[in-house]
């Protein structure tokens, strides 16, 4: 009788396991280890796949484009056949498709989902908490730091102006923790702050930082435009960062003009004082613009501050009887009107962005554990990121959507299926809108990478290439 030697190295026990979810009412415990990843993704191109959710693949060409692949297993600290760098790959494309909630009220298996990660299942809640539980916030950073600059080479930020600005999330949790309102006219309550850089020029995000309800927005601040300098690396001078009423404060003047490249200018609130300071200044001190439109620039101090700044004053109104003021503190000396009425209008593209791409992932707040909600709300950045890319290749009609239009209509709204030919995975779309605009942007992918001088074998697809067909 013969006997084979080491079989037990051929399921070893304390093999490595995952919770999953099948369906809405199943889960499981499913081997993660990198042989069981590998046969049961190829098992699943065996064996092809169709359902509605294939029109996620269209990232993949970003993804290869924009290098996501490194960034995530940077950011897990494993080797591409783990399972670390795939689970957080499915929360970049959960976060593309605008879903929220617990994951076992919209399983999004068996619809090849999760082949488009690298996975042969859907990880569950817990598994994904676990993952992101055991990253801290400097490791989202860095991960912040390495995306902005990969999109500052990419040319997507114009690196004149930066918009800054605290989104508030209504947070229903029942821990202690201080209270936010708007106005004096509002029942405060609790929230869980971001705090967003913005290039308001092109409309794109550089980075953000999350805190907790008890920090002020110019303390937030501080450490937001750390992670811009970090990500731009500007020349003193060469970018102004458009603040509001919140960062009016003379701690963040003065780390601008200590300790940062940057220029800062923020409005002042209309308040008595302010405006019998104003009406105060002689007229000739006013230059006039335009009708009904005049500036003054004079030296101010703040109070608790170290260094003197300039106000911006502006008048509209032709008669002194109908006069109203309105003024704004800058840190440098520089050309009013241009900064009032150019600049400074730009700001509220800050909003623009939060009402078209919130609902990727910064819509509300699952949890207030910072280094979870660092690492989710990062991933939601490079979703956008990699969705910025295909609505620019795309056009029109795609690049005027917002992200719940968008991951609707065509990241969830194409039917068609995915099966292998040889070594390249072929996605069918059938009657597929805007076909011939489709069909020229990713029939002969493989071919127009190379020309690209991009690789085109999938990374966490075991070196497959990817190719389109639309019938």
């Amino acid at each position: 009788m013969v006997f084979k030697k080491k079989l037990y190295q051929c399921r070893p026990k304390g093999e490595l396991k995952i919770e999953t979810l099948r369906t809405k009412k199943r889960t499981r415990s499913e081997p993660c280890d990198p042989a069981s990843l590998e046969r049961g993704v190829r098992q699943l191109l065996a064996d092809k796949v169709s359902g509605n959710l294939v029109g996620l693949w269209l990232l993949i060409p970003e993804h290869l484009r924009l290098g996501t692949w490194d960034l995530l297993c940077g950011w897990s600290g494993q080797s591409g056949g783990r399972v670390e760098p795939r689970l957080a790959l499915q929360l970049v494309h959960e976060a593309a498709l605008c879903t929220t909630g617990v994951r076992q009220q919209r399983v999004l298996s068996q619809r090849g989902f999760e082949l488009a990660n690298g996975l042969p299942f859907v990880a569950s809640d817990v598994a994904i908490h676990c993952l992101l539980a055991e990253h801290v916030v400097a490791e989202a950073q860095r991960l912040q730091i390495a995306l902005g600059r990969i999109r500052r080479a990419s040319g997507d930020y114009a690196g004149k102006l930066l918009a800054i600005d605290p989104h508030r999330t209504h947070s229903y949790s029942k821990r202690q923790m201080r209270r936010y309102r708007d106005d004096q006219k509002t029942k405060p309550f609790k929230v869980a702050p971001t705090f967003f850089a913005l290039d308001p020029d092109t409309h794109q995000p550089v980075c953000f930082t999350v805190a907790t309800s008890a920090r002020t927005a110019s303390t937030a601040a501080i450490e937001l435009l750390g992670l811009v300098a970090e990500i731009l690396t500007p020349q003193p001078g060469e970018i102004l960062v458009l603040a509001d009423l919140e960062h009016l404060a003379a701690e963040l003047f003065d780390h601008v003009q200590l300790h940062t490249p940057f220029d800062l200018l923020a409005p002042m609130k209309n308040t008595r004082p302010l405006r019998k300071q104003l009406r105060a200044i002689p007229p000739e001190q006013f230059t006039r613009r335009w009708a009904g439109f005049a500036t003054a620039k004079l030296p101010y101090k703040m109070a608790r501050s170290a260094k003197p700044v300039f106000q911006f004053a502006q008048r509209t109104g032709e008669k002194p009887s109908e006069y109203r003021f309105g003024a704004f503190l800058s840190t440098t000396d520089r050309d009013e009107v241009d900064t009032l009425t150019l600049d400074y209008p730009k700001r509220w593209h800050v909003e623009e962005f939060f009402n078209a791409h919130q609902a990727l992932g910064w819509k509300r707040a699952g949890t207030l554990n910072l280094n979870i909600r660092y690492g989710q709300m990062t991933m939601a950045l490079v979703a956008q990121a990699v969705l910025h890319r295909i609505r620019r290749l795309l056009g029109e009609p795609y690049s005027t959507w917002d992200a719940g239009h968008f991951a609707k209509s065509l990241l969830a709204g194409l039917e068609g299926d995915i099966r292998v030919r040889d070594d390249t995975i072929v996605v069918t779309y059938y009657n597929a809108p805007n076909v011939a605009l489709l069909r020229e942007h990713y029939e002969g992918l493989p071919d127009r990478l190379e020309s690209e001088h991009v690789d085109p074998h999938i990374p966490w697809l075991y070196g497959f290439k990817l190719d389109f067909r639309f019938r």
